[in-house]
């Protein structure tokens, strides 16, 4: 098997690892990091739980070759938080206006949504549901979650 040194920074910690040329990103984080925010759905790009940012970009990390992120800057839910333990203000969004249900797709969801609010500090209800198009939720309905990304300013 083939290995390489990559350096890229995750969650904004500088790193240089050996990664195995065949692994994705979602494997290395959840399997090599420990960092398990990052759900693995479907496997194939269709479900968006293991939806992660790379370079200001919600990327699904299930279809991202590892050594890809080479230079890069990737963001995990994990990454949200502040050194204190607070949660990021769209994560307290979710919690507030009842955007959590089971939970398995919230990561992702909140990684679209911080990609879209970070780029689009006030997106109109049809631009929030284009950027969570991508992530499925099986419980929920999407209302409480678009309202959720609403009071950060957008959709009203």
């Amino acid at each position: 098997m083939m290995r390489k040194e990559i350096r890229f920074r995750l969650n904004g910690e500088e790193m240089v690892c050996d990664v195995e040329a065949h692994w994705t990103l979602l494997y290395f984080l959840r399997e090599i990091m420990g960092l398990t925010g990052t759900k693995e759905g479907c496997g194939y790009g269709e479900c968006g739980a293991c939806t992660v940012i790379i370079d200001n970009e919600a990327i699904n990390a299930c279809l991202y070759p590892i050594m890809e992120v080479e230079g890069k800057d990737v963001t995990t839910i994990e990454g949200l938080v502040s050194q204190n333990g607070e949660l990021h203000p769209i994560q307290k969004a979710f919690i507030e206006e009842g955007a959590v249900q089971c939970g398995f797709c919230t990561p992702g969801m909140i990684m679209s949504a911080k990609a879209l609010l970070d780029e689009n500090k006030d997106p109109t209800e049809e631009e929030i549901k284009e950027a969570i198009a991508g992530n499925l939720c099986r419980c929920t309905g999407y209302v409480k979650i678009i309202d959720a990304i609403k009071t950060m300013g957008g959709g009203r």
